[in-house]
């Protein structure tokens, strides 16, 4: 009878097991759906790309997107080397001043002791409740007061500021245990060499997340160049992409050079993700983000 039982029991775990697998591909099959669509739309003829009902994918593929896109390059005021330059410096910057940024401020929140620390976390973690668009008026008029419109800083400034990256790392800077840097104390270590030496490499996994999830932030924003910036010499990759199918004859003439943009600017996130999504996985099972 007992051995009935298990085997009953065995084959129920199996069946939930199979089960799982199943639902789990086909989650897997919608969330990659959009992947697939992005690269079949980058090669498809204008025919396709105008077609109605629509097709997901593409059944003619053509390099004249591509092709269409060196040309609109080509004949552009500014040239598109221009755009992707000052896409690599704002990002790169951003990325690297957020990380500094984040780090600091999460040290300071899991080990530091001042008043109204718990009120503004509490305030930082409100702040994840609101989009972009919500508070693009109001950096607007900081950037504006502060007379940095039209120069490099009002792409990288607003991008500081990315309340989930201090969560993260605090999340991983609350389970480092208090003796450890008391240790370090006792040895002479500074609150900044403990901080370097010690903390630093033990929360190496959310600070590559942070670091994809403010690339892929700054990789795509198209809007501060056309808010603060006036020179189209200083505007950014994502702008030009935009500008493809501006007007009444671009709207329909460069889709398909647009959609061979979107791929191209899509794939440096896709390369990223593909590479770190351990750590980001890593960070969100342990940052309790389910």
């Amino acid at each position: 009878m007992r051995i009935r039982l298990r085997a009953k029991k065995l084959n129920r775990l199996r069946g939930f097991g199979y089960f799982n697998i199943i639902i789990l591909t086909i989650f897997a099959v919608i969330s990659i759906m959009p992947i697939v669509f992005i690269i079949n739309n980058a090669f498809k003829p204008l025919s396709e790309l105008f077609m109605f009902p629509p097709e997901f994918f593409v059944k003619n593929p053509t390099m004249q997107n591509f092709n269409n896109l060196i040309s609109t390059m080509s004949d552009s005021l500014v040239p598109f080397s221009r755009y992707f330059f000052n896409s690599i410096v704002v990002t790169s910057i951003s990325v690297a001043l957020t990380v500094v940024f984040s780090s600091t401020a999460a040290f300071a929140f899991s080990k530091g002791n001042f008043p109204g620390k718990d009120m503004l976390f509490k305030l930082i973690v409100v702040s994840l409740m609101f989009s972009p668009a919500a508070v693009s008026i109001t950096r607007y008029l900081v950037i504006s007061k502060l007379g940095l419109i039209n120069t490099y800083a009002a792409l990288i400034l607003p991008q500081l500021a990315l309340p989930v990256g201090v969560f993260l790392i605090k999340q991983f800077m609350d389970q480092l245990p208090k003796e450890l840097l008391e240790a370090a104390k006792i040895d002479g270590a500074s609150t900044w060499t403990t901080f370097y030496k010690i903390v630093i490499p033990n929360v190496k996994i959310a600070i590559g997340t942070v670091m994809i999830l403010a690339f892929q932030t700054v990789w795509m924003d198209s809007d501060s160049s056309a808010l603060y910036m006036i020179s189209e010499a200083k505007k950014t990759l994502p702008y030009f992409v935009t500008t493809l199918t501006s007007g009444l004859t671009n709207s329909v003439a460069n889709q398909g050079a647009s959609a061979s943009a979107v791929l191209l600017l899509f794939l440096p996130n896709f390369i990223i993700f593909a590479i770190m999504q351990k750590s980001i996985m890593e960070t969100m099972v342990n940052s309790g983000i389910k």
